[in-house]
């Protein structure tokens, strides 16, 4: 007589503790409030200051997820291995250049953490500056920060988290001695920004409840306790950080929401001058900064520019009825950033769901694309370290082509192959078809769908569908390579991105439209993608799995 298999253990149950609280005139009742930990600030600093009873919830779940995936240990062990095998181990970034050097990230075999590394420009011995695995050395839990290298090469700044609790610690390596010094700074957001004097870096601290709020200044052999504070924001809602424009020339302090900016500049060469408020606050106002020469160039949205436009001004005198136009504002064309050479200003943007990378020549004003020729795609733009270059690299990868890096000539337009991210186990692109479809909404929207499946797959509504979606905070998902999704595929799903509203896929629009009295939009637009790819026989009604997380969780 066969055996059954033992039926799956019953899920732990949190037990019913009302709590009532009331808030402009409405009381409401939440039966699980004991669950959020009161001490949440000491216990990211302290996990073993957890409340006994929330621990123990905790761990019940856990146990219950543990024996319910035990009869699939097999297939999670083959899957594992498959993910696995897709990730090149040892791998390295294109090293970038600064100067004398050429700066890179790697990982090695077997290793988990990063290690920074520099090598001579023009190629030589690899030197190790931080070694992530060796500072994870017996530690239970480690994150390597940000880190940055002072302009004259000497220092490297960088942050290291060993609690999981996101409050940085800051160190500083001598490069020259390969020691650290005594400088160390703790409870930052996790990284520096050096002034011209490659003596003073400024970094920003996070407060009680994990904000970013003030931003200090630190000269290399004080005592972190005597750090100038240079800047503070009291607004609960504003979030600080600092940043250094493409010139190296100004340091830019930024406090921002998700939808207002103040931006302030201190100049790299006198780090001890207060900051200048250069784009004051407007609610309503997004705000991005570059600089060049005398001039500063904006990314806004002020005016009626939703979908933003660039214009410059005179650094000595920023005001709005200064600003000059450059690029102008066009509905549905949302720029989302800007890069600043000294003879060319770069701008990655993107319309109808697709980005693009659009070269202005400064001298005259002439612009050119640089195009691609796939369906759906996903680019990075990266400046670099310098200022006084005609080489700018980009990122290119779609849902079949793994990522791409490359280097391209500003004046000749020729692009090089840098690196093509390595599928250890193998990964032929022609196996599989990548595709961009328009689902109807309810209300006549046009929503993208980005699709991926083997070529062998059949569109005859037989095949499952994995159907994600996001939608929240204005976050695009791009059509980009990822190789665990491969393993599904290769099981005969489709897998398939719903670009609903909620996001900027299609401009600052598609955003408005599905956040606060509109949210609707975005669940609705869900709803739209999965009947559309049902009815044209992708997959069919009973065979989507819906999925989502964090604020745009739809699971299903």
């Amino acid at each position: 007589m066969a055996e059954t298999a033992p039926a799956p253990p019953a899920p732990p149950k949190a037990e019913r503790r009302p709590k009532s609280d009331t808030r402009h005139g409405i009381t409401r009742s939440d039966d699980y409030a004991w669950l959020r930990a009161q001490n949440w600030q000491e216990v990211m600093q302290d996990p073993s200051a957890l409340d006994g009873d929330i621990r123990r919830y905790l761990e019940a779940e856990n146990t219950y997820a543990e024996a319910f995936f035990a009869p699939m240990d097999g297939l999670c062990e083959e899957l594992f291995a498959e993910m696995k095998g897709r990730i090149k181990q040892d791998d390295s970034t294109v090293p970038a250049p600064d100067g004398p050097f050429a700066y890179s990230m790697d990982f090695v075999e077997g290793g988990q953490h990063p290690r920074l590394c520099r090598e001579p420009r023009g190629g030589g011995e690899k030197t190790v500056l931080i070694d992530g695995d060796a500072l994870a050395r017996g530690k239970a839990y480690f994150q390597l920060g940000g880190a940055a290298h002072s302009p004259d090469h000497r220092y490297v700044v960088y942050g290291t988290d060993d609690k999981g609790s996101e409050y940085y610690t800051l160190r500083v390596l001598d490069t020259e001695t390969g020691r650290e010094l005594d400088d160390e700074i703790l409870n930052t957001a996790g990284g520096g920004v050096w002034a011209a004097d490659s003596r003073t870096f400024f970094y920003t601290l996070l407060d009680d409840n994990h904000r970013p709020s003030r931003i200090y200044a630190h000269v290399l052999g004080d005592d972190p306790r005597d750090d100038a504070l240079v800047f503070e924001e009291t607004n609960p809602g504003f979030f600080a950080g600092i940043g250094k424009t493409q010139s190296a020339e100004y340091l830019v302090i930024s406090t921002h929401t998700h939808e207002t900016s103040e931006l302030h500049l201190i100049p790299a060469g006198a780090p001890q001058t207060p900051p200048l408020e250069v784009v004051p606050r407007e609610v309503g106002h997004e705000c991005d900064l570059e600089h060049h020469g005398e001039n500063l160039f904006l990314l806004t949205n002020r005016d009626g520019a939703e979908d933003f436009r660039i214009v410059k001004t005179p650094v000595d005198a920023p005001e709005p009825e200064n600003w000059v136009e450059v690029v102008p504002h066009k509905p549905g064309r949302l720029i989302l950033a800007m890069v600043m050479l000294k003879g060319h200003l770069l701008r990655l943007e993107r319309e109808d769901g697709l980005p693009r990378i659009v070269v202005m020549r400064l001298a005259d004003g002439e612009e050119h694309r640089i195009t691609f020729n796939e369906a759906a795609y996903s680019l990075g733009l990266d400046g670099g370290y310098e200022f006084d270059t005609r080489v700018v690299r980009f990122t290119y990868s779609s849902m079949t082509t793994p990522a791409q890096v490359f280097d391209y000539d500003l004046q000749t337009r020729a692009r090089i192959l840098r690196k093509t991210q390595e599928v250890p186990s193998g990964h032929n692109p022609e196996d599989y078809v990548s595709d961009r479809v328009f689902a109807t909404a309810a209300d006549g929207e046009k929503v993208p769908i980005s699709l991926l499946r083997r070529t062998s797959t059949p569109l005859d509504g037989s095949a499952p569908c994995l159907l994600y979606g996001y939608g929240s905070y204005g976050m695009a998902m791009p059509a980009s390579f990822a190789t665990s999704r491969l393993s599904l595929v290769d099981r005969g799903f489709v897998y398939a991105i719903a670009h609903v509203r909620g996001g900027k896929e299609r401009g600052y629009r598609w955003y408005r439209e599905g956040k606060g009295a509109k949210k609707t939009n975005t669940f609705t637009d869900f709803v739209a993608a999965g009947e559309y790819l049902a009815a044209t026989h992708v997959t069919a009604r009973g065979r989507i799995v819906g999925h989502g997380g964090s604020a745009g969780g739809m699971l299903m």
